[in-house]
């Protein structure tokens, strides 16, 4: 393993001296952006497993432990996530660890226990004080006011990011975090709306939860603070919701999802151990992108599990969309899509399991998988898996590759061990930004 990973050390620096897509939204690559790549590298290298399927297994072991008995399928869903009412329900072993106590809001950091998946080791500011926003405002990027989430996610030691009431919050230009930081949205409704998007470039260990994120914007650069002794320029933004750059343990949990310029979340530029749960995503074409270029070797190590999510009304394609590396897609429920669900280019291992798709009525948007920019003879090897997978209304799932490639090598928190397809909309009924209030059930 040590040799392999010596190996992977001089590919990954070869492709970062030769990448310049590594500048991102640099508009300079100062010594402090250097030093932060150069870390950031060496993140991705220590938290890449190279035996994957391990974390998949894992993940598999915890969904079948849970002993409640699961709904019959249905075509329709009953999403709860806005109105609940009745007794509270945890129906996945994500929000079983943590959901439907009443002192949740007095216990906060629990939920770093709660994380499965390839981003299992995610803490997030656990180690770190409470910061509470409680101020919407944007207006000064340079010397962020204390008490706006700017001021909040530039601090160098770990936070744990509450929000003192319900607000809106439109970015002027793009968020730009430090490493060990969690937002948490809980307790209150939280939109990140009608201004820029969130950037986790080159930090590790980070958990964003509860909050809503929509109507996202191509916005113009310029000096934006990106830690309490540094700032710098950069160039205009994509309009991502969420882009993670080079970044490594990212737990993005319990998100509603929709209408961002570009993608909903972007995954690229060698980040890995990322775990994408309990979204619900809607109205939007390209929806997640992991690996943004074929050229770029890093993304080899790109290890990202996506599990019990809602793709929903509106979506076009990617959901995800991949290159490279390895891709465990776990419980998730496709209701819609208008040309492809999973696709991907440059041989990607992915590995789908239990999820439930729903072809719409078109003959042309029946096919769940999209390879691009090969032809049958190279991706007939790539690895593309389908266990378990509830297909309805004509959907179908194209297999490559082979097809008895073994998970034994992931530990059971790595890989998510499924529930059949048929289980799917129990286990993401509370998908998307969950509505909690302090001193009750979540």
């Amino acid at each position: 393993m040590e040799m392999g990973k010596l190996r992977l050390m001089f590919l990954i620096t070869f492709a970062g001296i030769m990448c310049p897509s590594i500048l991102a939204n640099l508009g300079e690559f100062d010594e402090v952006w250097r030093e932060r790549a150069e870390k950031a590298t060496k993140a991705t290298l220590a938290a890449y497993n190279p035996n994957p399927m391990s974390v998949t297994n894992s993940f598999n072991s915890q969904v079948n432990n849970d002993e409640e008995k699961f709904d019959s399928n249905s075509t329709r869903r009953n999403l709860r996530n806005e109105h609940m009412v009745g007794k509270c329900m945890a129906t996945n072993p994500i929000d079983r660890c943590w959901r439907c106590r009443k002192n949740w809001a007095r216990n906060r950091k629990r939920l770093t226990k709660c994380v499965l998946g390839f981003g299992h080791q995610t803490t997030g500011g656990r180690k770190g004080r409470y910061y509470a926003v409680t101020d919407n405002s944007d207006d000064d990027v340079l010397n962020p006011k204390p008490g706006t989430l700017r001021h909040a996610v530039i601090q160098e030691k770990p936070l744990w990011i509450i929000f003192a009431h319900d607000m809106v919050i439109r970015l002027s230009k793009e968020l730009i975090m430090t490493s060990n930081k969690t937002i948490d949205g809980r307790g209150s409704i939280v939109h990140v709306a009608f201004g820029a998007g969130i950037t986790i470039q080159f930090v590790e260990n980070v958990i964003i939860h509860g909050i809503k994120i929509h109507h996202i914007s191509v916005t113009d650069g310029g000096m934006i603070r990106d830690s309490t002794d540094h700032f710098g320029f950069r160039t205009i933004s994509d309009g991502d919701g969420i882009s993670v750059f080079g970044s490594t343990n990212i737990w993005l949990d319990h998100l509603s999802m929709s209408n961002c310029a570009d993608g909903l979340i972007d995954v690229i530029q060698g980040s890995t151990a990322v775990t994408i749960s309990n979204c619900h995503f809607t109205h939007h074409n390209d929806a997640i992108l992991l690996g943004a270029s074929g050229s770029f070797s890093l993304d080899t190590l790109m290890q990202v599990t996506l599990s019990f999510n809602h793709f929903g009304q509106g979506l076009i394609q990617r959901m995800p969309r991949c290159r490279l590396g390895f891709f465990h897609v776990v419980n998730n429920d496709y209701t819609h899509w208008q040309m492809y669900a999973i696709g991907g280019s440059q041989h990607p291992t992915i590995i789908s399991q239990g999820n439930r798709f729903i072809a719409q009525e078109s003959v042309h948007t029946k096919e769940i998988t999209k390879r691009e920019y090969a032809m049958e003879e190279e991706w007939k090897h790539w690895v593309w898996k389908s266990e378990g997978d509830l297909m309805m209304n004509g959907a179908y799932f194209v297999e490559s590759g082979d097809q008895n490639m073994k998970t034994d090598s992931f530990s059971k928190l790595q890989l998510i061990k499924s529930k059949p397809g048929t289980h799917v909309t129990r286990l993401t009924r509370y998908a998307g930004a969950l509505r909690c209030r302090e001193d009750d059930e979540c």
